[in-house]
């Protein structure tokens, strides 16, 4: 009986906390949105934050970030370990704005020492939005499930036209190899996805490749926007 009690109380609780978590939520965008509107054009850089500093992908994500600095980018990541503290010490030690978008985890992750504007976060789907508004493109080095979370939504949000094509770049062939084969052979053969929806992404070995990849893109965008009239229009309307 007191456990049906307890349980009862614990509903009645949970129905009154949640229409303040909104405000939560709501402070959460707004800061964001606050903080971002001043980075400028920006890459987010994602990965495993367990690669270990001596790990050839966490040298390749801070020579990219370098690059992407150079260039006039600046660099986001997850404000982690691993592959995201390459890519903010790649962008800071480049003298270039390097962001982190860190997120409250039940095992504390802890913001790494080179970023430099810093965002907390206690939900995902906030700080997955500063991600994908933010950023002229993704690069995604290997990782886990995190990484592949973060690889497929953008996927999904160009495939069904929510927002509008834009570089995403996977960094390691090998890496994403069998992956690239279960997609081709597996889920596009079975008419889940069209064989078409491949050519969203780019798959590069350098940190060279993927800077070309992404000023080849803006490139092709920018000449086809000056001999379509109607996409002049709009970008100016």
């Amino acid at each position: 009986m007191a456990n049906k009690k307890r349980k009862k109380l614990d509903n009645e609780l949970t129905k009154m906390e949640d229409p303040w978590r909104v405000f939560r939520i709501m402070a959460e965008f707004v800061e964001g949105f606050d903080e971002m509107s001043k980075i400028g054009d920006a890459v987010s850089i994602f990965g495993s934050a367990r690669t270990k500093k001596t790990d050839r992908y966490y040298k390749l994500a801070e020579k990219t970030s370098a690059l992407l600095v150079n260039e006039g980018f600046a660099v986001i990541t997850g404000g982690g370990p691993g592959i995201m503290e390459a890519g903010n010490k790649g962008a800071t030690e480049a003298d270039g704005e390097s962001v982190g978008l860190n997120i409250d985890l039940p095992f504390e992750q802890k913001a790494n020492s080179y970023v430099k504007t810093l965002i907390n976060f206690h939900y995902f789907f906030c700080r997955k939005v500063m991600f994908v508004k933010y950023a002229k493109a993704f690069v995604i080095f290997p990782g886990g499930y995190g990484t592949m979370d973060e690889l497929f939504e953008s996927l999904t949000l160009i495939q069904t036209q929510r927002i509008e094509q834009f570089p995403v770049i996977l960094v390691g062939k090998d890496y994403w190899q069998g992956l690239l084969d279960w997609l081709r052979n597996t889920m596009a053969v079975e008419k889940n996805i069209d064989i078409k929806d491949l050519e969203m992404f780019k798959v590069v070995d350098t940190a060279e490749e993927v800077v070309k990849e992404i000023k080849d893109f803006y490139i092709k965008q920018n000449f086809d926007n000056l001999i379509d009239p109607k996409k002049w229009f709009n970008q100016k309307s």
